[in-house]
This record gives structure tokens, sequence and C-alpha cells, in this order.
């Protein structure tokens, strides 16, 4: 099968996966369902995943690459470094709070074996904690680059994630999220220019 069109089927099988994990949760979500939902065959989904864990961590892989792509999109190069933080911040919060990102969180924490969750946490290690640490060493050497980039992570997503992922929460709107990053934004400068023990160990 050529690239671009083994691309439109894994679009596909994503979707209608995606469509199932809604509806059903992780632990009613079958490999035959998926492929039936996206007009595939059972053979092709494991040929190409292996099981279904191994669909999802492909799932898993996919959000974490968009997310970077959209990181990468929203900097520029001459972006001074507050204003890099100002531009990512939004992004970054929507694509974290977004259905499809909740979804792989509440199937993460439906597996049993931890191998999907194990897979979740590397993406954002090896995808996302790069480019904002990277931002973190051009704002200022006061404080290690991964602990600035711990803080900003949590002083962003606060206790929303967990809202979204239990289902208390809804998804925030354009305003909310511009309200969460600038109140986010002002209490990471306030600690990142000044000299906090606690980041600087």
């Amino acid at each position: 099968m050529r690239d671009h069109k083994r691309q439109e089927r894994h679009q596909a099988i994503s979707a209608a996966a995606y469509q199932l994990l809604a509806r059903h949760g992780y632990g009613g979500t079958s490999m035959l369902a998926i492929a039936t939902a996206a007009r595939a065959s059972n053979e092709t989904l494991y040929r190409w995943y292996g099981d279904k864990r191994g669909l999802f961590e492909a799932l898993v892989r996919d959000n974490a690459a968009e997310t970077k792509l959209r990181l990468s999109q929203a900097l520029c190069a001459d972006h001074a470094p507050k204003a890099a933080l100002a531009a990512i911040a939004p992004v970054f919060l929507q694509m974290i709070l977004a259905d499809r990102a909740v979804q792989l969180n509440r199937a993460a924490a439906a597996d049993a074996s931890g191998e999907l969750g194990a897979a979740l946490a590397a993406g954002g290690r090896q995808e996302i904690m790069p480019l904002i640490e990277a931002l973190m060493a051009r704002l200022t050497a006061k404080h290690p680059p991964a602990r600035l980039a711990e803080w900003f992570v949590t002083l962003l997503l606060g206790s929303q994630q967990i809202g979204r992922v239990i289902g208390v929460l809804p998804q925030p709107s354009e305003a909310e999220i511009e309200t969460q990053c600038a109140q986010a934004l002002a209490a990471f400068f306030a600690v990142a220019e000044g000299s906090d023990p606690i980041l600087s160990r």
C-alpha cells in the first residue's frame, strides 16, 4: 500500500478508535469494533498494530507528534523567550485538555499493564518537554531548565487535566484558556525571575 493511502487508512482507523473510546471506554473497545467502524479488515489492524494496545500506542505517538508540531509552529525564530512562552502556552493547554488527549489519558488509566501509560509519559518527555526546556534555557540561567519547564507545566495545567480526565470539567473555552494562560504566565515569571531555592535544587 502506498504511503498516502496507508496514512488515509490510519487516519480513518484512528477516528473510529476515538469515537468508540468515547462511547465505550478502553475496556469496551475491541479491535473488531474499530475495524468495522473504520471499514477495514480485522487482519489489517492486527498486521499494522499488533494488538489493541499497539494501536492505542500509535494514537499516543500521533498525538505527541501533533502537539510538538503545533508548538513548533507557534514558535518564531525572532521571538524573545517571554513572547515565545506566551505563544506556546495556549497551544499547549488546548492540546492537553482536548478531547482526544483526555480520552488517551483515560485509556492509559484503564490499561492494567501500564504500558499505555508509559507510552503516554514517554511521548511528553521525548517530544514536548525538550522544546519547553530549550526555551527555558534561553529565558534565564538562574534555574535549571528542566525545573523551570516542570514548574511552567504545573502552573499552566493546575488541576484542569485531572478534572478533564475524571469528567468533572468540560473542555475550556478560548476565553478560559486565555485567562488561565495569563494567570499561569504571571505566576511563572515571578518565580523564574526570582531566586526560588526550590527551583534551584
